[in-house]
Order: C-alpha cells, then structure tokens, then sequence
C-alpha cells in the first residue's frame, strides 16, 4: 500500500514540475515577443491615419525587429498618436531626423511600423522624444488609380483598333 501512494506522489511531483517549467517557458516567450525582458525606450509620432495598425505590432529599423507598438491614441479629429518601445541597443542608430511609416510585414501581411536610417551626423533620439512621420498610401487609392489606368487603356486600345480597321 505505501508503494502505491509513494508512486502517486512521484507521478504527482513529476506533473507538477512539469507544468511549472511549461508556465515559465510559455512566459519567458511571451515576454521575449513584448519586450517584458529587454531594456526599451520610448518614442511618439503621429499620423493622419494608421491604415490598421494596431498595438503590438512589429517596429523595424534597417530590416530587423527592435520593437513594438505601445498605445495608439487619437489626439484630434485628424491626428492620431503612436507610442513605440525601442530596444535600448539600438537607440544609438535611431537618429532624430529618423521618419516612421506604415508598412505590411508581407503582400498581405500584418501591418508594421518601419523606421527609416536618419542622416550619419544626426543626434540620436531621445527617450519620449517625436520623431517625424510619412503617411501611409492606402490600398483603396493604389486600386483607384490602376481603374484610371485600365479606363484609359481600353479607350486606347478602342482606339488603335479603329485605326487598324481604317
């Protein structure tokens, strides 16, 4: 009988570390992911219009992830404020003439922040520092104008094929 019970606190013992090693891998993953673990700083921007960006996601620098997005609020009826944690190690390449645009992480992939270099004699920025912005070009306005251009085609090929019949 004693065996029995001493097998079931081993099994039980055994589940339990188990579990815990789990929980602490599952957070020490997330918190890699959210930059719970590495020294960041803080930078602002502000847009006319996010294009669907949304908290948490990825900022890049020169092609590699050194951040996420924080907060985004809106200011006024036209501007809306991004709030972005930097990896510290970085913070010395991220100058203050430094523009931030909206970009997509793929063809049509989440979207991201992208920061692009700032000039080499540039004072690097700042924690809680602004740094400029470029407004992002929105899908709807690429479709619209590839109408145009296909409206304007079809005249043109309307047109040529006229000439060829005469």
């Amino acid at each position: 009988m004693e065996t029995h019970t001493t097998k079931f606190k081993v099994r039980l013992g055994m589940f339990i570390a188990g579990g815990l090693i789990i929980f602490v891998a599952a957070v020490f993953i997330i918190g890699r992911q959210k930059n719970l673990f590495v020294p960041v700083y803080k930078l602002t921007t502000t847009f006319h219009n996010v294009s669907g960006l949304e908290v948490g996601n990825n900022i890049r620098f020169s092609g590699i992830n050194v951040g996420t997005v924080d907060n985004i609020k809106i200011i006024n009826d036209s501007t809306v404020q991004v709030d972005m944690l930097i990896q510290k190690n970085v913070q010395k390449f991220i100058k203050d003439d430094c523009e931030a645009a909206i970009g997509s992480a793929g063809l049509i992939g989440d979207r991201i922040l992208i920061i692009t270099q700032g000039s080499y004699d540039a004072v690097e920025a700042k924690n809680g520092q602004r740094i400029t912005s470029k407004e992002p070009v929105e899908s709807d306005a690429i479709m619209a104008s590839l109408l145009v251009t296909t409206n304007n085609a079809a005249i043109i090929s309307i047109q040529l094929a006229d000439i060829m019949t005469e």
